[in-house]
């Protein structure tokens, strides 16, 4: 079962390396403003787009399997659809802790794949907002 428990939230949120696919470089979007929000608040956003060079002055990587550094959750930015395929991409890593899609994602098939292999799901949530609501800062 996905989490959505706050104390289970609460640990992920705990984590630091977020890959956030599709993270954009247009701020208003929320694949910018989250992402951004994330980085103001400590964590070590990666940003993965295929079609930026960099977001926030960073290198951004063509697809997950291209993310050389740790990444401890993946935050996913991409219709429902797409959540399988980058489903299998983080399963063939062996340092993702939990996978994230963001408000309006979803894919059952692909959650209960990844549970299955150890790692934490969180569906339809927003980080940004989870993070404010758990920790009470803005």
């Amino acid at each position: 079962m996905p989490v959505d428990d706050d104390e289970a939230l609460a640990e992920i949120l705990d984590y630091e390396h977020v890959a956030v696919v599709g993270c954009s470089t247009t701020p208003g979007k929320a694949a910018h403003d989250v992402p951004a929000y994330l980085r103001e608040h400590g964590y070590d956003v990666i940003p993965v787009n295929p079609y930026a060079d960099e977001v926030f002055g960073r290198e951004a990587d063509d697809s997950l399997s291209g993310v050389d550094e740790q990444v401890d959750v993946v935050n996913v930015f991409r219709p429902s659809e797409e959540v399988a395929a980058i489903v299998d991409e983080t399963l063939e890593r062996d340092d993702v802790k939990a996978v994230w899609t963001q408000l309006g994602v979803r894919d059952d098939d692909a959650a209960a794949r990844a549970e299955d292999a150890g790692l934490r799901v969180v569906q339809d949530k927003c980080m940004k907002v989870e993070h404010r609501r758990l920790t009470n800062r803005g």
